[in-house]
């Protein structure tokens, strides 16, 4: 697997720099797209240094419950990710992707692996649209919800921006938001792998067995 360490403090700096945009409008235009990254960033996966701690969130999931991601997650190999729905891309593809590896994996360890994709656009992702959405992709993976301004904090504990949903001039949504997946071990519920938005099926299916075990892809 192609891995690159980073002191923590710099690669902070360098996924905040990452945003996606992305926007969609009623009148069956084609989607705007717009991403920019750090310069030279060309790694899928960046084993970290000092890993994150996990955010302190509690929302809503696709049940309309109460979803204590620290309590519910710990112990368990997790990948997180924030997006939306809406997204006419990177966050299908990401999500997709995931889904395809962990199908991969012997039935235990499916079992044992938590995704968890907390959308940036609360407003339009009620539960039951992100349970919708991720019923199409994989219907074990955990979505979602609840106040703007608690999911960009705990997005920013991870050092991925968002901003809130907005119109551009043309009067189309767009969204911009930071494109990582973080994976989380099992064994210290530190956040030490972080995947930016070019690791595909083959990178996620060779990396998940180790993560699962909490050992270094």
């Amino acid at each position: 697997m192609r891995t690159k360490t980073f002191a923590a403090a710099a690669l902070l700096v360098a996924a905040s720099l990452t945003l996606t945009a992305c926007g969609s409008g009623d009148d069956g235009d084609k989607p705007v797209a717009v991403v920019s990254e750090e310069a030279g960033s060309d790694k899928a996966a960046t084993v970290l240094d000092k890993p994150f701690e996990k955010p302190d969130l509690v929302l809503t999931d696709t049940q309309g419950k109460k979803y204590d991601l620290r309590k519910e997650t710990a112990g368990k190999p997790t990948l997180i990710y924030f997006g939306y729905t809406h997204c006419p891309d990177v966050c299908p593809l990401t999500m997709n992707n995931i889904a395809v590896a962990k199908k991969q994996l012997p039935k235990a360890e499916q079992d044992e692996l938590r995704v968890v994709f907390v959308t940036t656009d609360p407003k339009r992702d009620t539960s039951a649209e992100l349970g919708k959405w991720l019923k199409g992709i994989d219907s074990r993976f955990v979505g979602l919800t609840g106040d703007f301004a608690t999911i960009q904090a705990g997005a920013r504990t991870l050092g991925i921006s968002i901003e809130p949903t907005r119109k551009d001039k043309n009067g189309k949504l767009i969204s911009e938001h930071g494109t990582q997946v973080v994976a989380f071990s099992p064994k210290t519920d530190g956040g030490y792998v972080l995947y930016g938005e070019d690791a595909d099926v083959d990178d996620y299916t060779k990396d998940l067995p180790k993560i699962i075990k909490g050992e270094n892809p």
